[in-house]
């Protein structure tokens, strides 16, 4: 029987989660979805690839992923609102297309947009633990926004990559770096102002995001200044140690944007 292929849209909240891949004893989202693939289609003869992993407490708004199927073609209209049903709350499947055995959803170009919300100067509502982090000092938000922008183009990441080897690829290219008032998620328990770090890129590094999060944090707090971001960037020969890592759960992956 030849092998059927599928992309499906989905999106969840990763804060009970240990991020997107299968691991043993622990609860993934890839355990969830492969769960209820084998209850609806009754076996279990297929694989799912996503677009990416993220790590544990990472919420996604928008993603995909690729089903390989070794059994007979999906009736689309009726295979999807039961997997949708059948997914837990905290995840949902928005929708379904067929493609062929060219596509590959880990090769395939695609643009990815994270947010990153925060907040500053005071303990927030235990309710929205689950989408950002507070910060308790009072940071510096012109400096920070200042810095941000230092982010864009084509640079080398070593100082924003979490443990880099001698071989690693750690130049990338970011379109939009920008920290702004949080106006995309709200509700009557988060704070009356928040933030978000805003980042569309390609090829995103390991933790890249929640590092650059975290030195421009450190940036607002006083702790480094504006000319150490900058070296970072500019002479990625000189290691800067990676001393803080932002915590995962300020962090969205917002959309992507298969190319």
């Amino acid at each position: 029987m030849q092998r059927k292929f599928y992309i499906i849209k989905i999106q969840y909240l990763g804060f009970r989660f240990h991020g997107w891949q299968k691991q043993p004893d622990v609860n993934t989202v890839q355990r969830m979805v492969d769960r209820t693939l084998a209850y609806v289609l009754g076996h279990k003869k297929f694989k799912t690839l996503a677009a990416g992993r993220t790590d544990a407490k990472v919420s996604v708004n928008e993603t995909y992923i690729e089903l390989f199927l070794d059994e007979e073609a999906l009736d689309l209209e009726e295979f999807m609102p039961l997997f949708d049903l059948n997914l837990p709350q905290d995840i949902r499947a928005l929708g379904i297309e067929e493609t062929d055995a060219k596509f590959n959803i880990i090769q395939h170009a695609k643009q990815k947009e994270y947010l990153y919300l925060f907040t500053f100067g005071e303990k927030i509502h235990p309710f929205a633990a689950p989408f950002m982090v507070a910060f308790p000092e009072v940071l510096n938000i012109p400096l920070m926004q200042e810095a941000a922008l230092l982010f864009v183009g084509t640079l080398n990441f070593r100082n924003y990559t979490y443990k880099p080897t001698p071989t690693t690829n750690t130049v990338g290219t970011i379109t939009t770096c920008e920290l702004i008032e949080n106006t995309v998620y709200t509700a009557n328990f988060f704070p009356k102002k928040s933030y978000m770090l805003r980042v569309v890129g390609e090829g995103f590094k390991r933790n890249q995001i929640r590092i650059m999060m975290a030195r421009i944090m450190q940036l607002g707090k006083g702790e480094i200044d504006l000319e150490c971001i900058k070296k970072s960037l500019t002479a990625p020969e000189e290691i800067v140690p990676i001393t803080y890592i932002a915590p995962a759960s300020g962090l969205i992956l917002q959309s992507v944007d298969l190319k």
